[in-house]
């Protein structure tokens, strides 16, 4: 079943790098980006398309698999992204940003391998929403009091890590609310966590528009993608009781996710991540 989620979950992150190239590559040659101008670019439409199969691979990842296992492979969007820009905008990356991907997914799949995150139960006992609800609404709300004072870039990583904190968070209700399914597929439909991952959801695709318009994709992403996939796997055992092989390993997981970090801050400042085709703008 971890396979299958692991599968599950890269192609979700395929499908959310597709979109975001395609809706990106549609708003290039745009005068306007008004809501009707949008739906009228295939493209775009193509792209929001992407979005819900990608929304739906990853609920499914999420219902089979450990969200320690789940969201870090999400982070894998960036190396699709690569992938995929490249191709789509017919430029090469460069030596660094080569490295910077070997790094990254070296880094991931070493991680993974080594944690081996397993186990866990299907869903999280209501006392223990309270305080993990109220602890993660109070962070995000501290980030983004603290971003009104800061400059451009650093602006834009404090809210890209309260916008990880909501992503995190919604994986997190929408693995609980999906652990009912044993129960019968109206019994996730009466859950009040489905609708809670829905709103958090909202917020936090809301709070990321803000968080890329307040800086470069280089400040946000780094601290979006790692934030995201991280706070999961804490959540994961915290929350979900998954468990992680530590002791004589702990080493040599911090090494893979030096090499994590390092490549997802690398891969961020790359110019097919973070620039269109023409290197006129910022995606």
């Amino acid at each position: 079943m971890t396979a299958l989620s692991v599968c599950l979950a890269l192609l979700a992150a395929l499908a959310n790098a597709a979109a975001s190239v395609l809706q990106r590559r549609a708003l290039a040659d745009m005068p306007t980006t008004t809501a009707m101008a949008l739906l009228r670019r295939p493209g775009w439409m193509w792209g929001a398309a992407m979005l819900v199969v990608s929304g739906a691979l990853q609920a499914l990842a999420l219902a089979t698999g450990p969200l320690a296992v789940v969201q870090p492979v999400m982070s894998t969007e960036l190396l699709f992204t690569l992938l995929v820009g490249g191709t789509a905008f017919r430029r090469r990356p460069d030596r660094r940003t080569q490295v910077a991907f070997v790094a990254m997914a070296v880094g991931l799949g070493g991680f993974l391998a080594l944690a081996a995150p397993s186990g866990g139960r299907d869903t999280v006992p209501a006392a223990h929403w309270a305080w993990a609800g109220l602890s993660l609404a109070a962070a995000v709300a501290v980030l983004i009091a603290v971003s009104i004072r800061l400059p451009s870039s650093p602006r834009a990583a404090v809210l890209g890590t309260a916008t990880a904190i909501g992503f995190a968070c919604t994986a997190v209700l929408l693995k609980d609310a999906l652990g009912r399914l044993p129960e019968g597929v109206g019994a996730v439909f009466t859950t009040w966590q489905l609708y809670a991952a829905m709103a958090v959801g909202l917020g936090s695709f809301l709070l990321l528009q803000v968080a890329l318009r307040a800086g470069s994709l280089a400040a946000s992403q780094p601290a979006l993608t790692l934030g995201d996939a991280l706070l999961s796997v804490v959540l994961g055992v915290v929350l979900f009781q998954e468990n992680l092989n530590l002791e004589w390993r702990t080493p040599l997981e911090v090494l893979a996710l030096g090499l994590l970090i390092g490549g997802c801050v690398e891969l961020a400042r790359s110019p097919l991540i973070g620039e269109d085709a023409e290197g006129t703008g910022k995606w």
